[in-house]
């Protein structure tokens, strides 16, 4: 009898580290877009998420992959995975409006 295991994709999202003043803890800010159901005009939309890094290899400015888990404390739900690349978060939020 062969044993299967289900495997389900995790949520995963691509956002920069905005601040790195906790421990273990990173604050991604993630930008998506999404489109007005009645009016169909593509809105910027940013939500900023606390994100478990065990490692504390993150900094701020570092663009990251992040990955839904079982949540982790009460804000924490989601883990750093890997670095997609950097980003000048200063310019970054002064080009979004976000401050």
């Amino acid at each position: 009898m062969e044993t299967k295991t289900l495997q389900t994709k995790k949520q995963s999202l691509v956002g920069v580290v905005v601040s790195d003043k906790m421990d273990k803890t990173r604050v991604v800010l993630v930008t998506r877009y999404e489109q007005h159901p009645k009016y169909k005009k593509y809105i910027k939309e940013h939500k900023r998420y606390k994100v478990h890094d065990a490692k504390n290899q993150f900094k701020v400015g570092d663009k990251v992959r992040i990955e839904a888990c079982a949540p982790l404390s009460r804000h924490k739900a989601f883990t750093a995975v890997e670095k997609v690349g950097t980003q000048d978060v200063g310019q970054y939020l002064k080009t979004r409006g976000i401050e």
